[in-house]
């Protein structure tokens, strides 16, 4: 197992669900971190919970990775040993509804391919270059079964996951030599507020795909992406789909 102990490891969609879940896991193993999320008061909190309860250092920082302009200025100008990142968890992501194509709302759409792939996108774009030129960094992606596998109304969400999927693929043959390793976690049913936001808010909708069975936590993510970030440096993770035990497949689980 790698220490990570000191290590500087960038987060976006900190403030909730995987993203703080693994923050919390990176804590523990003494990194220090730069915590991005929308959410500003929220992922101040977070930032200084850590802090206190670890002793690590921490950054937070109010980022919506839709914003090109925003990512590069925010994240190419990051103050002292801050600038070296080591590793780089793309994790922020949504999905919004559940309609037939011809039936979706085209905001959501966009939420969803921005935020998705084009902040993956941009945050990657300005993070990784100091990454090649130190000869040594990772990057993990949180993806989803649903790039793998499509499920009824998923059509656009399942297309952005499956761009994560590939976009992963096609980075860590970019990177062939350079030392930096590439990773996508990809899980099925995830209890966080995934689906909250799905259905724009509905709590009575987003508690059903969690019913009658035990899904992951956002820790189970969390633990599998700190597996993979600590296996020493000639072993790159290329891969981990991860379901509950209840699930088999994106539209198959085992409910009592």
């Amino acid at each position: 197992m790698t220490s990570l102990k000191n290590t500087i490891v960038l987060i976006t969609g900190a403030s909730s669900g995987i993203g703080a879940a693994s923050a919390r896991a990176f804590a523990g193993e003494g990194a220090h971190l730069i915590l991005a999320a929308r959410r500003s008061e929220r992922i101040q909190a977070t930032a200084e919970e850590l802090h206190a309860e670890f002793g690590i250092g921490t950054l937070a920082l109010t980022l919506d990775v839709r914003d090109q302009a925003a990512v590069a200025r925010t994240l190419g100008n990051l103050p002292g040993r801050w600038a070296a990142v080591d590793i780089l968890l793309n994790n922020a992501g949504l999905s919004r509804g559940l309609e037939k194509l011809h039936e979706g709302l085209i905001a959501d759409w966009d939420e969803m391919l921005d935020t998705n792939v084009k902040g993956l996108l941009y945050v990657t774009r300005t993070v990784l270059p100091g990454m090649v030129a130190r000869g040594r960094g990772h990057v993990i992606n949180t993806g989803s079964i649903a790039g793998h596998e499509p499920y009824p109304g998923g059509n656009v969400y399942c297309a952005s996951k499956a761009a994560v999927g590939m976009l992963t693929k096609t980075l860590r043959i970019d990177l062939l030599g350079t030392g930096i390793r590439v990773t996508c976690v990809e899980p099925g049913l995830v209890e966080t507020e995934f689906s909250l936001v799905r259905y724009h808010g509905d709590e009575q909708r987003a508690v059903k795909p969690y019913q009658g069975l035990q899904p992951l936590t956002a820790a189970d993510i969390a633990d599998a992406i700190l597996w993979a970030a600590t296996r020493p440096a000639h072993v790159n993770v290329e891969n981990i789909v991860i379901f509950p035990t209840a699930q088999a497949a994106a539209t198959m689980a085992h409910r009592t």
